[in-house]
């Protein structure tokens, strides 16, 4: 049985959300992010990204991790590659010339998009999002992704999906990394092909399954 690592306040959902489109049984080991508790060390916390047990699984000390047999893996987008090559059906590339294409946009999206849209949500996890270095910091990543959101707006042009006209893994991934950026309403506003697919996505009945479990996890610990 398949095994994650993580808890759905994280950027475990993306797997989570994964596990729900496939349809297949999994185990989930609640495992929380470190900075969230006190003392992350003391021995009645509960297991956490520090915990000794969980670093022999993923020494990067972060979630998500996964377990499949044998098979240990890390890294989300990666993760739901490789469970959608293993499991995914539609999901998956059902050519090679499909599998290159989700591995150049899942690529694409971590090297254009994650990094600002990580600034963003951080910036709102802080309470700093009405202060004036917050909004620098948003207004700088909205600017710097500019340029890449034209490059999918154009690429969903007379589409539903990214690639293969079918929701697949690339989809997941991509409206993952850019869930993180949904705060800022007036990005989505300038790329409506964008803004109409990304709310396809999320109207998804697995994805509305892990936003429900999502929603049972305490915000604080």
């Amino acid at each position: 049985m398949l095994t994650i690592y993580g808890v759905y306040r994280s950027r475990s959902a993306r797997v989570y959300w994964m596990a729900e489109e496939l349809g297949i049984e999994f185990q989930s080991v609640p495992v929380l992010q470190a900075n969230r508790l006190a003392n992350p060390l003391s021995p009645d916390a509960p297991v956490n990204t520090l915990s000794p047990e969980f670093l022999a699984l993923n020494p990067m000390a972060l979630i998500p991790a996964i377990k499949d047999g044998d098979l240990v893996l890390n890294e989300s987008l990666a993760i739901n590659l490789y469970l959608a090559r293993k499991y995914g059906g539609e999901l998956g590339g059902k050519t090679v010339e499909e599998d290159g294409l989700m591995t150049m946009w899942t690529v694409w999206a971590v090297s254009e998009l994650d990094g600002n849209t990580g600034k963003i949500v951080s910036t709102y996890d802080n309470g700093k999002e009405n202060t004036e270095a917050g909004r620098a910091v948003i207004d700088v990543a909205c600017r710097t992704m500019k340029r890449p959101l034209s490059v999918l707006e154009k690429q969903l042009d007379g589409k539903d999906w990214i690639v293969g006209g079918r929701f697949t893994v690339v989809d997941l991934n991509i409206a993952e990394v850019l869930r993180y950026a949904q705060s800022e309403t007036s990005l989505f506003e300038a790329h409506p092909n964008i803004d109409a697919w990304i709310k396809r996505c999320q109207a998804r009945p697995a994805y509305l399954e892990m936003q429900r479990k999502r929603s049972l996890e305490p915000i604080e610990i």
